[in-house]
């Protein structure tokens, strides 16, 4: 019986052996396009941090090369010129890109999850021609409406005010869509009809049923627009001119164009460095904060 036993998964064995073999080239070959997609990602930000800690003259004249720190350790120097140069705006421009990542983003989200969740669960006349135009403004890139936004404003007069950063970030077809996408299966019709029948009005059914489902996309698309919104730039260089107005991305560009000036301008790229570098640090904590709650509503839709 043993011996029966023995005959019969040996064979099993023999396979899998040999499904590992053949597989072994192509995990190495995955393994290795994996190795090289994070290293393209992590050299510029390794850059970033090694620039960061160099002076001035440093970060063209090193004993450490380009990817490797120098002698003379600098990084508190250079964030201590950062937030003292011109008067100390670099705290300026980090709180209006605070500001405008924070109303646009959850602004955007918010209206975002309103529409996806109207799209995806309601029928109503015209919805399918509304999705295919959202599908439609989704394939334009940001930057061709730079210009149409900017005649807009300014024939509202809101040109150099907030709002004309805030108002167009308000607006993201990629967020409804993808709320549109996920609610449809998250949130199944036979729930809300329950809902329905127990007499709940369809405000509280949206709060007490299909928010919670909608965590994990709510999250995606507050992380999605608040890293868009922090990284704006084309708009609010075309529409805003008071340096006290502008985020971090278009003040770092003027200190850029300053020091591309040549002789005839002051020389600041370890402020530009390490001001680049202090900007990402808020993305870095939003999505390490967020992780927790994005997984857990994932787990949380799987049991259901």
């Amino acid at each position: 019986m043993t011996t029966a036993t023995t005959q019969q998964t040996s064979p099993h064995a023999a396979g899998r052996r040999a499904g590992r073999r053949a597989g072994g080239p192509r995990r190495i070959g995955s393994h290795l396009f994996l190795l090289l997609a994070v290293l393209y990602f992590v050299v510029p930000l390794w850059w970033l941090v090694v620039g960061s800690t160099k002076t001035n003259s440093g970060l063209f004249v090193g004993s450490g090369g380009a990817l490797w720190f120098n002698d003379e350790f600098a990084l508190w120097d250079n964030v201590q010129q950062l937030f003292t140069y011109q008067g100390g705006i670099y705290w300026t421009w980090m709180r209006n890109s605070f500001v405008y990542a924070i109303v646009g983003g959850v602004g955007s989200t918010v209206l975002a999850v309103l529409a996806g969740y109207a799209l995806a669960k309601y029928r109503f006349r015209g919805r399918n021609l509304y999705f295919s135009m959202l599908l439609g403004s989704v394939m334009v890139p940001l930057t061709a409406l730079t210009i149409p936004t900017f005649v807009l404003l300014s024939q509202l007069g809101m040109i150099n005010t907030m709002w004309a950063v805030i108002l167009p970030s308000l607006l993201s077809p990629i967020g409804v869509y993808l709320v549109r996408v996920y609610a449809v299966d998250a949130i199944p019709d036979e729930m809300l009809d329950a809902g329905r029948v127990d007499g709940a009005g369809e405000l509280r059914l949206f709060f007490r049923v299909a928010l919670p489902l909608l965590r994990p996309a709510f999250v995606t698309v507050l992380l999605l627009t608040t890293v868009a919104t922090w990284n704006n730039f084309f708009l609010p260089l075309a529409v805003l001119r008071d340096p006290q107005l502008l985020p971090v991305t278009v003040g770092i560009n003027q200190w850029q164009a300053l020091s591309n000036a040549g002789a005839g301008g002051e020389q600041v790229w370890n402020l530009i460095t390490t001001g680049a570098l202090v900007s990402i640090l808020p993305l870095v904590a939003a999505f390490l904060g967020l992780q927790k709650y994005w997984q857990g509503g994932l787990s949380l839709g799987s049991i259901k």
